[in-house]
């Protein structure tokens, strides 16, 4: 079963969409299996993060923006802002897809696990995500 939905962002940072990816797959039936989470994007990515304080959301990303900073001048990918490039090179080194293991029916995240779309421009898009129960 593969469904999909629509993370609508307000610039950058993490949303989470663990409940939509959650009753995916109780209504795929699949009781033991994989749960994979693909976005369809370049400049946006998927990761699994605590869902219980918002500072760990914060700290990291501060972090990746010291890691990939907004403007920096050796950037030739310049054409769609100061924004662009750094938001590939983000998604590049986390992840596009994640594969979640379904146990008894649901899925196997740890009790503080959540699973997030991590917003890497600063203006609000619409990103595709893809859910495929197997």
């Amino acid at each position: 079963m593969i469904r999909s939905f629509v993370v609508k962002t307000d610039g950058a940072g993490l949303y989470e969409c663990t409940d939509f990816v959650a009753r995916t797959v109780q209504e795929s039936g699949v009781a033991e299996g994989l749960c994979t989470v693909f976005i369809r994007h370049t400049s946006a990515s998927l990761v699994i993060q605590e869902n219980a304080d918002p500072s760990v959301r914060r700290d990291l990303q501060a972090w990746i923006e010291r890691l990939a900073p907004d403007g920096d001048p050796r950037h030739t990918h310049t054409v769609e802002g100061p924004d662009d490039m750094p938001a590939h090179i983000r998604s590049a080194v986390t992840c596009v897809s994640l594969g979640i293991p379904i146990v008894a029916g649901r899925l196997g995240l740890g009790t503080w696990q959540g699973i997030y779309v991590w917003e890497h421009r600063r203006s609000p898009h619409e990103r595709a995500v893809l859910v495929h129960c197997i």
